[in-house]
């Protein structure tokens, strides 16, 4: 993979859910370590780094991370009367952890930043197109079984390598098929593992809505 920058030691979330670059993260930041760590992020470039938590809780600590993530940047950050502080951050570029340092006083990583290696395969435009419209309909499935129209609204760029990214974070996946996308190198492989995760939730969805009682069943 393709490093876009040195190595950094860089303030570390790790979390039960995965962020993807271009998503945008809303958190509610409660423990004293990471009060810490937001306070030290403001006052430096506004940036942490997010990873997955494999095993464990995000509360105490003692958990197993994954070592590929995501930079997040602060865009809203506000402290409550109480101490607590709400954030919105989006996800910038994936990283890499080289190495993870101790927890005191807050998780920190040694870590590199980087894009898809430059020979690797990308998407073509006709295949990120049919992915779009299988995603689609993919959404559409999950509004029906849900009866949220605004669920099925679907924007994303023209780039696969960007747009694949977003289509993961717009999907009703789970964290570990996100993580999967997440570490895939290029927009190819990253839009194969879509296809297939596309057409297994399609299936489910489908049968979930065959097994749906009618809300207006005929007399």
């Amino acid at each position: 993979m393709t490093t876009t920058s040195g190595p950094v030691i860089m303030p570390m979330f790790p979390l039960g859910t995965v962020l993807l670059p271009t998503a945008v993260l809303p958190l509610q930041v409660f423990e004293p370590r990471y009060r810490e760590m937001v306070q030290h992020c403001l006052a430096a470039d506004r940036r942490f780094g997010v990873v997955l938590i494999a095993r464990g809780h995000e509360v105490g600590g003692h958990d197993l991370r994954t070592d590929i993530g995501t930079v997040a940047e602060m865009l809203q950050a506000t402290e409550m009367a109480n101490g607590l502080w709400f954030l919105v951050a989006v996800g910038a570029r994936r990283l890499r952890v080289r190495r993870w340092l101790q927890d005191d006083p807050y998780p920190r990583a040694e870590v590199e930043e980087w894009d898809d290696d430059p020979g690797v395969a990308q998407m073509d435009s006709l295949s990120y197109a049919s992915l779009v419209g299988l995603a689609r309909q993919v959404l559409a499935l999950a509004a029906e079984l849900e009866h949220d129209a605004n669920s099925a609204a679907l924007d994303v760029v023209e780039d696969p390598a960007v747009g694949t990214f977003q289509l993961a974070a717009a999907l009703p996946l789970g964290p570990f098929d996100r993580q999967q996308i997440l570490a895939a190198n290029g927009s190819q492989a990253r839009g194969e593992l879509l296809t297939q995760l596309c057409q297994d939730r399609a299936g489910d969805l489908e049968g979930l809505l065959r097994m749906r009682p009618q809300d207006n069943p005929p007399f």
